[in-house]
């Protein structure tokens, strides 16, 4: 049975994973963007997520309940300090995952991973049920031209 196996292992150990971890979160908080594989991507986003909520309320017991993950002191003043104060209405999603293609080198599927509040550009279309143009099927013969109205 596979109850409870959500968790993305990302091909290591426990110890390892939860460095991962920190050190992918202790990146975001401090250039407040990072450009990863979507598979870390998706490990970070419930990993951070819940430091950031436990950050709008600054007190002694949550940063070192933060401490306990991230640490790394800087990245605590900065989250409790500068990034608390720019989501503190927000009731959640701080976190945003822009999907960038495939790497060069490997073929790995590239993420761009980046704190909600601090983009002014909003995204264009990701793949959404948006007004692309296009067939779902990528061949390209879907696409209808402004000439081809008349």
């Amino acid at each position: 049975m596979r109850h409870r196996t959500k968790r993305h292992k990302l091909g290591r150990t426990s110890a390892h994973r939860k460095r991962t971890l920190a050190a992918l979160s202790n990146a975001l908080i401090e250039h407040k963007h990072i450009k990863t594989t979507i598979a870390k991507a998706k490990a970070l986003r419930p990993f951070v997520e819940p430091l950031i909520t436990r950050s709008k309320t600054d007190s002694e017991h949550n940063r070192r309940q933060v401490f306990r993950y991230l640490q790394d002191k800087k990245a605590v003043t900065t989250l409790f300090d500068e990034v608390a104060k720019r989501v503190g209405d927000r009731p959640g999603g701080y976190v945003r995952i822009i999907k960038l293609g495939q790497r060069n080198n490997d073929g790995s599927e590239m993420a761009l991973v980046e704190l909600v509040d601090y983009n002014d550009v909003q995204p264009a279309s990701t793949g959404g049920s948006g007004s692309s143009g296009g067939t779902r099927r990528g061949s390209g013969k879907g696409r209808r031209d402004e000439s081809d109205d008349a």
